[in-house]
């Protein structure tokens, strides 16, 4: 008798990724009805700017950043922020909103015709600082992570918080290795900002 194949366990429990650590926001709302989740969007993130590994980023996350502890806390004193990720220098991927929900990062937003980009985006955030490289692990796990979101959304475009913001944002920035990225997704290239060619 031959053993049966074990069920595959899947890879999304409702709007939360299995490849991601889960770790609650309070800063996310409904997204409007019928809206397709068809945009991903990159920012850049490090907090404070250029410091890597703490846990800084969580705590502004999740409104329990000490707005005391590093001076440059203070300009950005009492904002309520997320985004569903977060992919840390070394490829690990955190989780702070289920991508069923409206997570708070694009802001003030417009992206092929549409307005309000938290509407039917995903945000992840890269630790990073714009004009920065980017770590190897950080575009696998990206990668990875892009394809699991066209696997549970329609995804059909991605875009950085500088193309969707423009003049107001700049990141994740010209250290993002936008071919790069593109070549390990394979995804055709309209599905990127033309300016990232």
């Amino acid at each position: 008798m031959a053993t049966p194949t074990p069920p595959i366990e899947p890879r999304w429990h409702g709007g939360w990724w299995r490849g991601a650590r889960r770790i609650d926001s309070p800063n996310h709302g409904a997204r409007p009805r019928g809206a397709a989740v068809d945009l991903i969007v990159l920012h850049s993130i490090s907090l404070p700017p250029g410091v890597y590994g703490g846990d800084e980023v969580e705590r502004l996350f999740t409104n329990r950043l000490d707005w005391d502890a590093h001076p440059y806390f203070q300009a950005i004193r009492g904002i309520e922020v997320s985004a569903h990720f977060f992919v840390r220098r070394d490829g690990r991927v955190l989780q702070f909103v289920s991508t069923a929900r409206r997570a708070w990062h694009a802001g003030a937003s417009h992206w092929r015709g549409r307005d309000n980009c938290n509407d039917f985006s995903v945000g992840i955030e890269l630790e990073g600082l714009e004009g920065e490289a980017f770590e190897a692990a950080q575009y696998a796990a990206l990668a990875r992570l892009c394809r699991a979101l066209r696997a549970r959304h329609p995804i059909a475009h991605v875009a950085g918080h500088e193309h969707i913001a423009p003049g107001r944002k700049h990141d994740p920035g010209p250290g993002f290795d936008w071919p790069r990225l593109r070549q390990l997704v394979g995804w055709n290239p309209s599905c990127f900002p033309e300016a990232t060619g």
